[in-house]
């Protein structure tokens, strides 16, 4: 294979991860990067708040793919070729730690993303990987010898392979160069963003989290669990991120217009909360209901509710109105809030959409429709929830598409 030549189009972490491993698998052949910006691995950089959440603590291949709203059936084939513990010890070989936290994301030890960074660009420094900055891949033609790609100022290189790893893109249009090439593209769609009520009371509570609540989209299916932040535009936190990826297609379908409702005591549904309610009365029934709830609510979010049931917080129990009481259980077991918009969520963008599955092998990553032309990362129609997942998905795809390439003889 001397003197064979891979490009990898994106300098992410599938690119790099792609890369790296294809030179060290087959020294011989040369590596390039092409980055369309003046930065590399800059999503590693920001995830995890500067962090970078590397992969998840999750180490049974049937419950990893239940993370992932669109390519689950896809990942399963592939994370037997490469799993957590593959990207665990792949980082451990190189000095790099990684910690689980409490719910499951993982971290280099460091807190620091620079770590991940600084790793991935000593292998490419290792191996000599050249990286072409500020260059945007326009086109690709498959010629007999290879393929010619082609930048925005008509700079063109030859490879032998070329790994697409240029991340999802926002707008159908930004495909078109792949599907001149005869892929068929899932239209992108935002996943992972969180709710905007504008103009709802309840953004009063800005800041206030809650452990765990259950989000519904009214008229539909869609459900979660999970923790909940009230944020100034809306809501955010895990649960609602892990809804808006489920949701996805549905939501946009909506335009982002919809209504949701928030069981924020999951624990109980109205016949159980009425129960509870009977009994805190006789049991607390001189005390004050505003001084100190039994669910475990944040105290902030106690008296909204109470506010908004029209029940006075210095009321004692044995005073609770029926009429206040039934408002009560409703906000609190499915209270109704209209959702108008989206905001994405911090800097990690993410689409679903890009490259349908049925064209990319998932034992090589390969184009099914062209040989030589590989995949790897969000540029296919696969994404995860928020936690580490489409990281994971990067490593693999990335490490699938190195070994297929740098084992080709």
């Amino acid at each position: 294979m001397a003197g064979k030549h891979l490009v990898v189009i994106g300098g992410g972490a599938a690119g790099f991860f792609c890369a790296v491993n294809a030179a060290r698998i087959n020294p011989e052949l040369k590596v390039t990067i092409v980055e369309k910006s003046s930065k590399l691995l800059s999503k590693v950089k920001v995830s995890g708040g500067g962090r970078c959440n590397v992969t998840h603590a999750c180490f049974e291949i049937s419950e990893m793919v239940k993370r992932y709203p669109r390519g689950g059936n896809f990942v399963k084939k592939t994370f037997h070729q490469f799993f957590t513990t593959d990207t665990i010890q792949w980082f451990k070989e190189r000095g790099v730690e990684l910690k689980a936290e409490n719910d499951g994301r993982m971290f280099p030890v460091t807190d620091s993303s620079q770590t991940i960074i600084e790793c991935l660009l000593k292998e490419a420094n290792r191996y000599r990987i050249e990286i072409l900055m500020n260059k945007e891949v326009r086109s690709i033609r498959k010629e007999d010898t290879g393929f010619i790609l082609t930048t925005g100022n008509e700079h063109q290189l030859a490879a032998d392979y070329v790994c697409i790893a240029c991340g999802g893109y926002p707008k159908t249009g930004m495909f078109d160069w792949l599907r001149e090439l005869g892929h068929t593209i899932s239209d992108p769609v935002p996943s992972l963003f969180t709710f905007n009520m504008p103009g709802n009371p309840i953004t009063q509570l800005m800041g206030l989290s809650v452990e765990k609540a259950r989000v519904k989209i009214n008229g539909s299916k869609l459900e979660q669990e999970g923790p909940l932040l009230i944020t100034h535009w809306g809501m955010s936190g895990p649960g609602i991120l892990k809804l808006s990826a489920w949701g996805a297609r549905e939501l946009a379908a909506l335009n982002w217009q919809f209504s949701v409702s928030i069981n924020w005591v999951p624990d109980y549904n109205e016949n159980t909360l009425r129960e509870r309610l009977q009994e805190i009365r006789f049991g607390m029934a001189a005390q004050k209901i505003g001084n100190k709830n039994p669910f475990g609510l944040p105290g902030r979010l106690w008296e909204f509710m109470l506010e908004q049931a029209g029940a006075n917080k210095d009321m004692r129990w044995a005073d609770f109105p029926a009429k206040a009481q039934n408002q009560l259980i409703r906000l609190m077991v499915t209270g109704a809030f209209e959702v108008k918009g989206k905001t994405t969520f911090k800097e990690e963008f993410v689409t679903a959409g890009g490259v349908n599955l049925s064209e990319i092998d998932p034992s090589t990553m390969m184009s099914k429709k062209i040989g030589g032309l590989f995949f790897a990362g969000e540029i296919a129609d696969v994404d995860g929830v928020t936690g580490g997942f489409n990281f994971q998905n990067a490593w693999t795809s990335g490490y699938i598409a190195a070994a297929a390439i740098g084992n080709q003889s």
